[in-house]
């Protein structure tokens, strides 16, 4: 095999850089245009003197400035918004009780007796009284936060308080909880907590007219006619359910609506009159109330609910169709000190709601 010829060689420890004095360059760069290359002296000098600073790269290639340097943090934080709790809005809130009672009672007391003709030797009627009682039990609730000391001064660094939120965070939960048991009760095995949509004593739900064009029982699918007649057969039935005790004209009314459905209260007449105007000037004392958990309430049908909020006669306790009753809205159970941060417990009760009186109430359901 052929090896290729050595040349030259020069020693590892004899191996120098090239220098190149500018004056060697200078002296023959007026050469250069003959080649037809041009420069002139300053620009030949400017190379010259940057050739002992090019180096070779040493770090990663990146981007010269960071990102977070190119951020701009806007104020605040947007919060995640949960659905509307709507029960105290619709029926109120009474405190009454214990947070340790195991049950509320409401007491009903009805007055027997039937007058007869007269005569003179015939037996006394006599009147009398007779009484229920009508159980609910409480059903308590509880949550708690606990907070590291690393933990709060990470958050610290972003602006946010993290016991604060925590504690915002809990007495929500516990209102969430409380607004679903006053809707729906609590199943408890043989614990007596109903809600507003299904406590025992409530009439059964009677479904709306069909529209006279159609079959459709829907107020999406209502003029401003059919849907003022719905509302007016309601207000209708109150009266005279309550063989006349309410007065849908002076009675304080409310009209609590699936939220689906309460925007309909918008639809227009023929003369730009809506069925909220109408009402208004009908019958003034009725308000509106929406509530979510009314949408699909009775068998995937919305609902409706109709209903005195008081009712004046000789009962000795506060008159209201409704009761929530509400032992500890919001009670703080204990505060642990911890070596690394500390711990909270909190505490509701209720004792969902009660439908008192319900010849004052008219539920429909279709609308």
């Amino acid at each position: 095999m052929k090896q290729s010829a050595e040349l030259s060689h020069i020693a590892a420890r004899n191996v120098k850089p090239i220098q190149v004095a500018l004056d060697q360059v200078l002296a023959t760069y007026r050469d250069l245009p003959l080649l037809g290359v041009g420069f002139n002296e300053r620009v030949v000098g400017q190379m010259m003197s940057g050739l002992d600073a090019v180096e070779p790269s040493v770090t990663t290639g990146s981007i010269s400035t960071p990102v977070q340097f190119l951020q701009t943090f806007l104020p605040g934080f947007v919060r995640v918004i949960t659905a509307a709790r709507k029960i105290d809005e619709a029926i109120g809130i009474t405190t009454a009780g214990s947070w340790e009672d195991e049950e509320v009672v409401q007491g009903v007391i009805e007055q027997t007796g039937s007058s007869v003709p007269y005569g003179d030797f015939n037996n006394v009627p006599l009147s009398s009284w007779n009484t229920q009682f009508e159980r609910r039990t409480i059903v308590r609730f509880e949550e708690g936060m606990q907070v590291g000391k690393l933990e709060e001064a990470r958050a610290a660094k972003i602006r946010v308080n993290s016991s604060a939120e925590k504690r915002e965070g809990a007495a929500l939960a516990l209102e969430i909880q409380r607004n679903k048991v006053g809707f729906y009760g609590f199943n408890s095995g043989n614990g007596r907590t109903y809600g507003l949509l299904n406590d025992p004593a409530l009439p059964a739900y009677v479904n709306v007219a069909a529209t006279g064009t159609g079959s459709s029982l829907l107020w999406a699918n209502k003029t401003f006619l059919n849907i003022t007649a719905d509302i007016r057969t309601a207000l209708t039935a109150l009266r005279s359910q309550s063989f006349d005790q309410i007065d849908p004209e002076t009675t304080p009314i409310t009209l609590l609506l699936a939220s689906n459905c309460v925007d309909y209260l918008t639809v227009t007449s023929d003369f730009g009159v809506s069925v909220r105007d109408w009402l208004t000037k009908a019958y003034p004392k009725v308000r509106v109330v929406s509530a979510p958990e009314l949408n699909a309430a009775n068998g995937g049908l919305n609902a409706m609910y109709v209903y005195a909020e008081q009712v004046a006669n000789t009962s000795t306790d506060d008159g209201r169709t409704f009761i929530q009753v509400v032992p500890a809205k919001f009670q703080v159970l204990g505060v642990q000190q911890l070596a690394k941060g500390y711990l909270e417990d909190y505490t509701n009760a209720t004792a969902g709601v009660m439908c008192k009186r319900p010849y004052a109430v008219y539920r429909a359901a279709g609308i």
